[in-house]
């Protein structure tokens, strides 16, 4: 099984960084994992309903920690190049605005 598509969407809340969908095998979709800003630092939490109680069960998440490294690692890694991209976005519009 390979993770064969990761698309970030960030999102500008505190705890929150950015919802994910991932596909593995170009044939299975995940969405609505999270990347949440921990005590830890970043984690990727899975897809998860809300029961009666209050409490919350995930909908699909990984059977083995290998897995849930492997896309976590992809996710975050995915993450960061987003962050990047907006950063580069950012700098060449305030470069273009400082040449006017």
């Amino acid at each position: 099984m390979e993770v064969t598509e990761v698309r970030v969407f960030p999102v500008s809340e505190e705890k929150l960084k950015a919802y994910v969908t991932i596909t593995f095998d170009d044939c299975f979709v995940i969405r609505d994992l999270r990347i949440i800003n921990g005590n830890n630092g970043l984690f990727v939490a899975m897809p998860s309903k809300k029961r009666k109680n209050g409490t919350f069960k995930d909908i699909a998440h990984p059977l083995n920690n290998d897995t849930r490294r492997l896309i976590e690692t992809k996710v975050l890694n995915e993450y960061e190049l987003e962050l990047a991209k907006a950063e580069e976005s950012i700098v060449g519009v305030e470069h273009q605005l400082g040449e006017q």
